[in-house]
């Protein structure tokens, strides 16, 4: 079937790379052994070949924020602002509301909702609804507070605040990832969003680049002149070691040991350090694929056009196998229902597989997703007169 777009595919071929390596880390949460309670990246306790499955897929989160904005940019350079305000607010108050009801039902097949996490989402819902705000405002003004917001936000790592009030809440979704207990209920602010905000400002401005008018020869010199940058930055600041990251990297008693402590890098909330090593690699694999067309290229692109879709039934997809994986070898299947009781009190915490499992699943489950996602893709493009096909 003929597929009518006029996406830049360049873009969309990065975000299905993520979308695919976003799987693996899914994968790993529900099938690694010790996964729901042990840090992957704790130097005690991991080894480099899984420091590198969680290492990698820090690429993730970032790219998808940071597109978000891109994409919204290339919404607005067809329409009006107010158009713009309109789409970015509504896409992410709906992206919220998935957020809280359908996404943390897929992750803990909870009705209860008793453990409430507010991930990636959520992230990305609140700062579309705080982007819609500041699209009115010149480019280069933006530019300004995004990097603001990236560059300065690990000066307020030293406010560390507890509790259940109002103000500290705000905080918690401001800066400080934190878990807290209301009643019977457990929630997550994993995503705090200061820094997420400034990478989806910091994208939405990046979208220039990608402007019908814009030289193509000399986005490719921004690509690789800012990319290049930003590696040189990260390897600069995690070096001096004084600023830009929660925890200072150390000399471990081996070599190994001591690499895995400088990319070591904090995530929640993201760091100017983690920023740079992520979306710098990133401007230069667009620089690298811009004109490049095959059928890998084709592969990616398919869950880079789809990713709302992708995301939750790959979700969905994992969980569903996790528990059949436990009917199947042993153990107690409702276990996998992820509520706050099973956290608490520790009851996955004898489960899992080797990370070679969690390496074919997760081929299984790409293999398994791609003729969905890419008829659903086929779908889309071809009917774009149905309005509601752009929120999902």
């Amino acid at each position: 079937m003929q597929i009518k777009t006029n996406r830049i595919e360049s873009i969309d071929i990065l975000r299905g790379v993520v979308m695919v390596i976003m799987a693996l880390d899914h994968v790993r949460d529900y099938f690694h052994y010790g996964s729901f309670f042990v840090d992957p990246t704790n130097l005690e306790t991991t080894t480099p070949f899984l420091f590198f499955t969680r290492f990698i897929t820090h690429y993730c989160a970032p790219i998808f924020i940071f597109l978000a904005g891109t994409s919204a940019f290339l919404y607005g350079s067809k329409k009006t602002k107010s158009q713009l305000f309109k789409f970015v607010l509504t896409r992410g108050l709906w992206l919220i509301f998935l957020s809280v009801i359908l996404n943390n039902f897929l992750w803990q097949f909870d009705v209860t909702y008793s453990f409430i996490v507010l991930q990636v989402i959520w992230a990305i819902g609140l700062c579309m609804v705080l982007l819609s705000f500041v699209v009115y405002l010149p480019l280069k003004v933006l530019l300004v507070i995004g990097i603001i917001l990236m560059a300065g936000h690990n000066l307020l790592d030293g406010i560390v605040v507890k509790g259940t009030s109002f103000s500290s809440i705000i905080w918690y979704i401001l800066h400080q990832r934190q878990f807290i207990q209301i009643g019977s209920k457990m929630f997550a602010f994993a995503y705090p969003i200061i820094p997420w905000f400034g990478l989806i400002i910091t994208g939405y401005c990046f979208g220039k680049l990608y402007a019908k008018d814009f030289n193509a020869e000399l986005r490719k010199k921004y690509l690789i002149t800012i990319g290049v940058a930003a590696i040189g930055l990260f390897f600069v600041i995690r070096g001096i070691n004084a600023y830009g990251d929660l925890t200072p990297w150390s000399v471990q008693d081996t070599t190994t040991k001591t690499i895995l402590s400088f990319f070591k890098v904090t995530k929640y909330p993201p760091s100017l350090v983690y920023l740079l090593i992520t979306i710098g690699p990133s401007l230069l694999f667009l620089y690298a694929i811009e004109t490049v067309k095959n059928k890998i290229t084709d592969f990616f692109l398919v869950f880079g056009r789809v990713p709302l879709f992708y995301y939750f039934l790959h979700i969905l997809v994992i969980h569903i196998l996790a528990i059949l994986g436990i009917i199947i070898f042993g153990g107690n299947w409702k276990n996998m229902i992820l509520s706050a009781d099973v956290f608490m009190n520790a009851k996955l915490i004898n489960y899992g597989y080797s990370l070679l499992v969690v390496y074919i699943v997760w081929l299984g489950v790409i293999a398994l997703l791609y003729y969905p996602s890419k008829r659903y893709m086929i779908y889309k493009a071809n009917n774009k007169d149905k309005w509601w096909l752009s929120y999902l």
